[in-house]
């Protein structure tokens, strides 16, 4: 007993551990909240004849353009699976890593706390072809980085690039803009380069990585900011034309998304759609609450069906062989 004792982690935390501890309980619930004041602000006083109005106004066209794009960015999810599972050591076909990666993805997106859910449905059906637990976790991870890094780009790139007439029809002040803007491509680009210079395996807290070399690094940044510009081009599109330029959107759609994801809620669901209602004031409301909605539908719910009916065929088929 003694032994066992000395070979768990001690569980005694000093202030620093008790206060990031209560504030990663405290921080998520304060976005939620404050994203129902701003939703309900916004939208309180909308008719649903008004928002089904709006989604009327898509078209055929643009509902076909939702759906294909959100089609486009899980092949790009799936093409960053494949580069991970290679950076990790395992051999698998494009075939199992695009259906992986979708499976994962889209089960992940919908639950929340992404790394986990994604790394367990993964662990699930990589299992079979010979893929081990750290292959997974590399893979989750690698995945998470490229979103990040693209990101990063992506947004920061609208904030530089925007005219100051489109940062001025957000609530994002020019300088701040210019300023967090320059940061994320910084950040974005430092990756790139910080896998170029070290080759080396990095070693903290008894585990040891190898960054991915700077042609995958690369990769991941390329990628990454494809797949955020189709994700936010999904929401751009069902807007009316013309009611906000598309670099002026990315760069409230990333701020939106990093709040999501900092709030822990599943899919980010409230907080991000109250992030871009406040950074998007000028917006017409209607319009961009049928946006949303067909966002929802099209990147989230439809994804999360279709892989839930997958997992359950394939638990099924594999109960059958057994």
């Amino acid at each position: 007993m003694a032994e066992l004792a000395r070979a768990l982690p001690d569980r005694r935390v000093g202030l620093g551990g008790l206060l990031r501890r209560w504030a990663l309980r405290v921080v998520p619930v304060v976005l939620l909240v404050a994203a129902g004041v701003v939703l309900w602000r916004e939208f309180h006083h909308l008719s649903l004849s008004a928002v089904l109005a709006s989604i009327d106004a898509w078209g055929h066209g643009r509902i076909l353009a939702a759906l294909v794009l959100s089609a486009f960015s899980f092949v790009l999810m799936g093409v960053v699976e494949w580069l991970g599972l290679r950076w990790a050591g395992a051999k698998l076909p494009w075939g199992p890593a695009l259906a992986g990666s979708f499976l994962a993805n889209a089960i992940a997106h919908s639950i929340g706390a992404n790394l986990l859910v994604s790394g367990a449905v993964r662990a699930r059906l990589y299992d079979r072809y010979g893929v081990s637990l750290t292959q997974v976790a590399a893979t989750t991870l690698f995945g998470g980085v490229s979103f990040a890094v693209g990101l990063a780009a992506l947004g920061g790139a609208g904030l530089l690039l925007s005219a100051p007439e489109q940062i001025a029809a957000t609530a994002i002040p020019l300088a701040l803009a210019r300023a967090v803007g320059a940061a994320l491509v910084a950040a974005a680009i430092g990756y790139i380069v910080l896998c170029a210079v070290l080759r080396g395996p990095l070693r903290a807290f008894g585990h040891s990585l190898t960054l991915p070399s700077a042609g995958d690094a690369m990769a991941q940044m390329v990628i990454g900011v494809v797949d955020n510009g189709v994700a936010a081009a999904i929401i751009w599109i069902l807007l009316p034309p013309g009611a906000v330029h598309y670099s002026t959107f990315v760069g409230a759609y990333a701020a939106a998304a990093v709040a999501g994801l900092i709030s822990t809620v599943p899919a980010g669901a409230g907080v991000f759609e109250g992030s871009i209602s406040t950074l998007l004031p000028h917006a017409d409301v209607a319009p961009l609450a049928a946006a949303f909605l067909g966002y929802r539908l099209s990147y989230y719910l439809l994804p999360l069906v279709i892989a839930c009916a997958a997992l359950a065929g394939d638990t099924l088929r594999q109960a059958r062989q057994r």
